[in-house]
């Protein structure tokens, strides 16, 4: 069925911005550190060359990811300063985390997947870089 005027077909850097954020979402879910130095190798290589939609959804995957290692980081030092992993508040803590924290940033991932499939920009609220003018 050819392409009509509801469905424009695939946008110039589609693909590299459902990579993008398809990394950030394997980084949060499956393989931690792995998927997040490919995201930042994809990063630094398309960075200037890249179109818009992929370079924008690339800054917001990667911003995101570095907000999300930060948020990791101050859990760790939380639950350390309470009293280490054998404590009671280790539990609520890390629970609340994962309710909370992890949990709004994969449903942020997922919702940025889907824009970008849409082949649409996409800009994580709170922790993403502003957007260009005109998106």
């Amino acid at each position: 069925m050819p392409p009509s005027d509801a469905d424009p077909g695939p946008q110039e850097g589609q693909g590299l911005a459902v990579a993008a954020e398809t990394l950030y979402l394997v980084n949060l879910l499956l393989v931690p550190g792995v998927a997040f130095v490919i995201l930042l190798v994809l990063y630094l290589r398309h960075r200037g060359s890249a179109p818009a939609l992929a370079r924008s959804h690339l800054q917001q995957t990667l911003a995101a990811s570095l907000w999300a290692g930060l948020l990791l980081i101050l859990v760790n030092g939380l639950i350390l300063w309470l009293g280490g992993y054998d404590q009671a508040a280790t539990w609520m803590v890390l629970l609340l985390y994962f309710v909370s924290c992890h949990a709004a940033l994969v449903l942020l991932g997922v919702v940025g997947l889907a824009r970008a499939m849409a082949g649409k920009p996409y800009r994580y609220p709170l922790i993403g870089p502003r957007l260009p003018a005109g998106n």
